[in-house]
């Protein structure tokens, strides 16, 4: 693959069966790899049918060993490298790409940035929305090591208690010990905590008998201030010897202010349970970002990447363009840090947010930082849209921060009778970026002014992306 530019996107269409599939399971082949997928794996074609590899990247010419052929798309392993792309790096870690943590860490990192606006162009394109410019992807200068947030499932392996992660797709767990894409002091604080778990017996969960107790452990570090928050994940409200092991984990970790419980008793995916209840010190770690300081609780919404978050943020802020005498909604507010940054340039701020303890620590913030002209509310973003909008609360700016669904025609619809003059998108879904866009323009908005994408996981597939739209 030439280094100047990535391969297009691959646009996987169905596979049609004439009479057989062309491949089978154990099959060896040879087949260059023509696309890249979503998810970061490499997109093999043998007769027009789709082998999905995990680890390979365009250009490259591959031996493969068929692992499943199913009617529309099959998956492969590469056995040998026959040919290897310029801008494949070594010294990658297998069980990372086994598992998802970083899948293209074996990329390098120009190209990954490459990458990440062609996946913002080439959707654009599909939705023909192609006179819309990207900018290149705002990336960082030490792109590892930069997450301050872990949830590491603990399973039973060889008898005891282990950290690692899952095999991408599947339930089978790799044990690990350096996950490369975290902050090295909670990699740290997590085999410390381990070894303390094993020290004192307690059984890890057992996803298929739903038994044991510890299901994750969570470690979360702040960035500037170093504070690190422990929580420890249990199927079980009773943690056997809990007042010991947390002491022993304050004791070896000197930095560790907030030792907690979460409880999640369900048979579920979901990794946080309802009720969080604290083992020693404080309920809250503090952290800055851009100036300001935050609570961060233990279910806390905060931006895993610090550094770029701030770049994001402040980009988000600028494209706002205020000159302190706007009124601006943040919708999706969370904790307060986009609200906080905005309060500091506007006359006033509004930000929902549909989790109460959300907006307590957004509260909580905005006093923390002095800052007394925000308005914080619990509710379903475009029900309180609305409320406001019968109040007489008239929006220059409205700011939203969507989770990966994005938002909703009926938010979308609301906010556009709100009438700002702008809206300001920043996306952590590039799919569903596209797909409002094209629900702002029914409602009378355009984006007149080229995406800026920002590499906020780096090694991995996603992209950050802000859009401003403005009133035609």
């Amino acid at each position: 693959m030439p280094n100047e530019k990535i391969n297009e996107l691959p646009k996987i269409k169905e596979f049609k069966m004439k009479t057989t599939i062309p491949v089978h399971k154990n099959e060896e082949l040879t087949a260059t790899i023509t696309d890249i997928t979503y998810q970061g794996m490499g997109v093999a074609k043998v007769d027009g049918y789709p082998l999905f590899v995990a680890g390979a990247l365009p250009g490259e010419e591959v031996k493969l060993h068929v692992l499943k052929a199913d009617k529309k798309y099959g998956f492969a392993k590469a056995i040998k490298y026959l040919t290897t792309s310029p801008d494949r790096v070594d010294g990658g870690k297998k069980e990372l790409v086994q598992t998802g943590i970083a899948p293209l860490q074996h990329w390098a990192y120009p190209a990954q940035l490459r990458y990440k606006k062609k996946l913002v162009s080439d959707l654009l394109q599909k939705a023909h929305l192609s006179d819309l410019q990207v900018t290149e992807t705002v990336g960082m200068d030490k792109p590892r090591h930069y997450r301050n947030k872990a949830q590491v499932p603990t399973r039973n392996y060889k008898g005891q208690l282990t950290t690692g992660f899952f095999r991408r797709g599947s339930h089978n767990f790799i044990p690990l010990e350096d996950y490369e894409i975290q902050d090295p002091r909670i990699d740290e604080v997590i085999l410390t905590v381990r070894d303390i778990l094993r020290e004192y017996n307690v059984p890890a969960y057992n996803e298929e008998k739903h038994t044991g107790v510890i299901r994750n452990v969570m470690v979360r570090r702040g960035h500037y201030s170093g504070e690190v928050m422990v929580v420890l994940i249990t199927r079980t409200k009773k943690l056997k010897g809990a007042a010991e092991i947390s002491a022993k984990i304050q004791e070896l970790c000197p930095d560790v202010i907030s030792v907690q419980q979460n409880i999640n008793p369900d048979k579920t995916n979901v990794i946080l349970g309802k009720t969080t209840k604290i083992m020693r010190g404080r309920n809250y770690i503090q952290d800055q970002l851009n100036g300001l300081t935050f609570n961060i609780s233990a279910q806390s919404f905060y931006q895993v990447n610090p550094e770029q978050t701030e770049k994001l943020y402040a980009r988000a802020v600028e494209l706002a363009d205020l000159h302190g005498e706007e009124t601006v909604i943040d919708a999706y507010c969370g904790i307060g840090t986009i609200s906080l940054s905005l309060a500091k340039a506007a006359k006033e701020v509004y930000g929902v947010e549909i989790v109460p303890e959300a907006i307590e620590d957004a509260k909580e913030n905005a006093r923390i930082n002095k800052l007394d002209n925000l308005t914080f509310e619990v509710g379903n973003a475009e029900e309180k849209m609305q409320h406001w909008a019968n109040a007489g609360v008239d929006p220059d700016v409205i700011v939203v921060d969507p989770p990966r669904k994005g938002l909703t025609a009926n938010f979308i619809e609301a906010a556009a009778k709100t009438a700002p003059q702008k809206v300001v998108y920043v996306s952590c879904n590039p799919a569903t970026l596209v797909r409002d866009i094209e629900r702002f323009g029914e409602q009378g908005y355009s984006v007149k002014r080229p995406l800026e994408p920002f590499d906020q996981f780096p090694q991995t597939t996603h992209v950050e992306t802000i859009a401003v739209l403005e009133r035609n």
